[in-house]
């Protein structure tokens, strides 16, 4: 079930046409499908027409469901959005549970599958790997922990509801009656779905806080760099946050020493200075290596392969591993503002959110309104927005009383550990401590079981474990020299906040039915994991931002930034940040707030929460169009805020550009695309020639400058380079040089080209002479000694590249010919037959946008121009009039192939259209075209 979702696969190339044309012939297909299947294409069988819609909901009429106290209205729009109406909050979420299992039921069996580590069952043995990894981080057994001692009565209440809900969906239903997926599978296996259960939905919550979860990458890239870049190199890869340039979330208040709390009014918070601190990316280090001015300290010479040999294994296995929501926790990225009513047009405030997450078929939300029809006692809740299909409530939306947003903090809740193995047990302080231990049996469909052991540490379970070349390697790994002796070798451990039993799933609730921003603030401090930036605003013209979160603190030895030594109790997690020092603004005097992965706070706050900040180019744009938008008491209007969403400009762009232009280009052909930058104004249009080249040069620009000089872990895989064997980065001759082939996914490949890149190439931009700017000669290409000289070899290369991509007519190139969005269905359509991908599968959309855009839409500039990932909604919030609130999904609602609203909502994604947001009952009234009654 592989996680690339940049490739376009043997099946997308199939699927051919675009898009949007498929959308308008959707019922064309469907009839050739049927046609085709009936010939016999698939596995010598065919499915007939009743297959294929089989599976599809019945929208209108009437269902008994037994287990309802009272009738319930479930309304749907011309896009198949369903609004529920119920009189009890348990009717109200079985029928959550009912509809979403209606639409998305194969979606969500395979979600709990995978946090279960059960997709063997489905799938085979080809998950096996994957299963036992999820096992040994056991989500599950936490989820089951966090349901039977953590969650409230009432939320209990809620999950067993939906759960019943979901049930009633499947009671007597045959696999092919569910998802057209399930008679796929029947060729291969007579799997059959499960009942559901409460920690089905509570288990999702840890397959979200994994994607979300912070700088634990980073560990592992900068402990892989140490084998070929030194500390001063890490450190230029790693700058400091610019805190004068890009401000933090937080600008207005601050960390009061003398009562130990964050105080809203508290300063100024300008935020001025480069320091170093919270954000500085600049490591404490540990007995492993110093941070980023250390690296790995090996006990004798060429030892240091064997811990790097553990962390690219480790890298190995992450890679494998299906997403959730995200792209394996790297890369991750989203925008949310809000601006209060001093600056709109309505003078009420307007909060707008979009999530950036890997592109997925179906989107990860699934757009829902759950409205009691009398909030009381009883019935609590009025509320819509974004949900999850497999668990109640919403996640990003409104009530009729606030609205709330969510961005990645990347808070670093996460720690590697290296531990030293003696016998049955491991290494802590003078002692040798046994190891918990627990046996797992994977049951694998078409074959026989697995049995495996999980063994845990006080940092957490050894993930090393979980691969033989990790296990091997261990034996060798690198240490100082005040590192216990060798023995029976190293092992990885993983010490992460969501593997230990929270309360989030009472914080979902706790917000739906929040008042006011005492109401929100108390709810959010039970959102544990992941850690969020939270965004509010309410109908009494109040804004405001939180971040809550279970937080570690951690010795002065530590600071997260690299692997620690698990045998040393100083570099153990010494308590949690408590929840009144966190920070958070309310009604700051600038009338907005804004929040798209930047450092929460400025580096005068006493805690490190992270070394690993986004950098800022997306969120200081955020703030300048803003400012410019209410300049001279200037109004921001919700359709503004709609186009600040489309923003396409480019920062990178904007600071290489006028260098680039002045180099002096004798070939005519390189010259011709040097000229596409002259008057381009750095937007990204999807039709704009210039947008093209100039990537493409920043991408020659970063190949160049680091791609080169990288160890072969964090490259692509495949692309092999005659290389120093060891610690040098400048170009050589060929004596002495050795053949290494990068080793990673061309998604998670570094140098990916994001903001982190930005900041890497503007600090160098001063030193022409940098050690970085230097390339050797390439066939016919020219090597580089300074920036100019590198700079001119990558409009050079670039100009090829796109000659052999796009043609050699630049009037032909376009930027979104090259940035193209390929929609996979999760697990059939990458690795399913190819036939079962063609009927599956969607695509391409020619998009606009970029890495580290407001529109971000992502790519990965080591492996290629393909969007990995993507603002997975968009929503605008107007708490003036909520039914004037706008809001889009990636795809459809529905999970089934060729239903209407598979991938009814992508083309109006795509070209940036919102859609309008029913919320009053005579508005949802108006858009309904299905009413389906739910009877007791």
């Amino acid at each position: 079930m592989p996680t690339d979702t940049t490739a376009a696969s043997t099946g997308q190339q199939a699927a051919g046409t675009s898009g949007r044309k498929k959308g308008r012939k959707g019922r064309l297909i469907v009839l050739v499908l049927v046609l085709a299947l009936i010939g016999g294409v698939a596995y010598g069988a065919y499915w007939s027409v009743s297959t294929v819609r089989a599976s599809f909901p019945q929208t209108k009429g009437s269902i008994t469901l037994e287990g309802l106290s009272g009738p319930v209205d479930v309304r749907r729009d011309g896009y198949g959005i369903p609004q529920i109406y119920a009189s009890s909050d348990e009717d109200l979420f079985m029928a959550q549970g009912y509809v979403q299992a209606q639409d998305r039921f194969y979606e969500m069996d395979v979600r709990r599958h995978m946090t279960s580590g059960r997709l063997s069952e489905m799938f085979g043995a080809g998950q096996v790997d994957n299963d036992a990894f999820l096992r040994t981080l056991g989500w599950d057994r936490v989820a089951k922990q966090e349901y039977e001692e953590k969650l409230s009565p009432a939320t209990k209440k809620y999950l067993q509801a939906y759960a019943k809900g979901v049930n009633a969906y499947l009671e007597g239903k045959e696999g092919k009656d569910i998802s057209l997926e399930y008679a796929a599978l029947g060729f291969e296996n007579d799997y059959a779905p499960g009942a559901w259960t409460p920690v089905d939905s509570v288990a999702w919550l840890k397959a979200m806080a994994w994607d979300l979860r912070g700088n634990m990458q980073d560990e592992i890239d900068r402990a892989l760099l140490t084998s070929r870049l030194g500390p001063k190199q890490i450190a230029d890869l790693y700058p400091s946050y610019p805190y004068s340039r890009n401000k933090p979330v937080v600008q207005e208040g601050g960390y009061d020493e003398g009562s130990g709390t964050f105080e809203a009014a508290g300063g100024s918070g300008d935020g001025e200075g480069e320091g170093d601190g919270s954000g500085s990316g600049e490591g404490a280090g540990s007995e492993l290596g110093g941070g980023t001015e250390g690296g790995t300290e090996a006990g004798a010479e060429g030892d240091a392969s064997g811990f790097e040999s553990q962390l690219t294994g480790l890298q190995r296995v992450l890679e494998d591993l299906p997403t959730a929501v995200g792209v394996n926790g790297d890369g991750i990225g989203s925008n949310s503002w809000v601006v209060s009513g001093d600056h709109t047009v309505s003078g009420k405030p307007l909060l707008a959110n979009d999530p950036h997450l890997s592109a997925s078929l179906p989107s990860v939300w699934y757009q829902m309104g759950l409205h009691c029809r009398s909030v009381s006692d009883n019935c609590r809740y009025d509320v819509t927005g974004y949900t999850f299909a497999g668990m109640p409530g919403v996640i990003i939306g409104h009530n009729q009383d606030i609205a709330w947003g969510l961005t990645n903090s990347g808070v670093d809740v996460t720690d590697l550990y290296l531990e030293k193995i003696t016998g049955d047990g491991y290494q802590y302080g003078d002692k040798v401590v046994p190891f918990e231990t627990r046996e797992e049996t994977i049951k694998v469909a078409g074959g026989a079981s697995r049995k495996i052991v999980v063994r845990e540490t006080n940092n957490g379970p050894l993930l090393s474990d979980r691969s033989d070349d990790l296990v091997k390697t261990g034996k060798k790994a690198a240490v100082d020299s005040a590192a216990p002796d060798r023995g029976d070798g190293y092992a990885v451990a993983l010490r992460w906040t969501a593997l230990d039993p929270g309360r989030t799933m009472d914080a979902v609730f706790a917000i739906n039915r929040a008042k006011d921003w005492d109401d929100f603030r108390e709810a959010a401090e039970l959102f544990e994991v992941p850690s969020q930036n939270l965004v509010y605003a309410d109908t009494e013209d109040h804004i405001g931002y939180t971040l809550p979160g279970k937080i570690p603190t951690r010795a002065e030895k530590h600071d997260g930034s690299v692997p620690a030594p698990g045998w040393d109790p100083d570099y153990e997690w010494t308590g949690w940040v408590d929840q009144d020092e966190l920070p958070y603004e309310f009604d700051p005097e600038r009338g907005y707030i804004v929040t798209a992965n930047q450092a929460v706070v400025d580096e005068d706050y006493p805690y490190t929460l992270t070394t690993d900040w986004g950098y800022g180019a997306r969120s200081q744009r955020i703030n300048d169009l803003i400012q410019s938008k209410i300049k001279d008491g200037g109004k921001i209007s919700t359709d503004d805020m709609r186009q600040m969403q489309l923003d396409n400009s480019s920062a990178i762009a904007k600071l290489l550009v006028p260098e680039l232009l002045k180099i002096d280009v004798d070939d005519p052909h390189v010259r011709e695309a040097q000229k596409l930058l002259e008057g381009w104004d750095y937007t990204q249009d999807a039709d704009s020639a210039a947008a093209a080249y100039f990537n493409s040069v920043w991408r020659n620009i970063l190949k160049l400058s680091f791609g080169h000089k990288l160890p072969k872990e964090l490259r692509v895989k495949g692309q092999c380079l005659w290389v120093e064997p060891v610690n040098t980065t400048g170009p050589a001759d060929e004596a002495g040089k050795v053949r290494e082939c990068g080793q990673r996914s061309a998604s998670q490949a570094q140098p990916d080209g994001g903001d982190r890149w930005f900041e890497v190439v503007r600090r160098l931009m001063a030193d022409e002479d940098s050690e970085w700017w230097t390339t050797p000669k390439r066939g016919t290409r020219p090597g580089a000694e300074n920036r100019d000289e590198l700079f001119k070899r990558a409009l050079i290369d670039a100009r090829w590249e796109l000659t052999a991509k796009l043609g050699k007519d630049i009037d032909s190139w376009s930027w979104g010919r090259l940035h193209r969005l390929f929609l996979d269905n999760q697990t059939l359509g990458s690795d399913g037959p190819g036939f079962v991908k063609y009927v599956l599968n969607r695509g391409p959309w020619k998009l606009g946008g970029g890495e580290a855009t407001v529109n971000a839409t992502g790519w990965n500039a080591s492996g290629g121009y393909g969007v990995v990932w993507v603002p997975s909604m968009r929503m605008v919030v107007n708490l003036d009039d909520l039914d004037k609130s706008r809001w889009i999904n990636l795809t459809g609602a529905s999970g089934h192939a060729y239903n209407a609203h598979y991938v009814d909502q992508t083309d109006k994604w795509a070209e940036g259209e919102l859609l309008e947001w029913a919320y009053s009952e005579k508005a949802v009234e108006d858009s309904t075209t299905d009413t389906l009654v739910l009877k007791p």
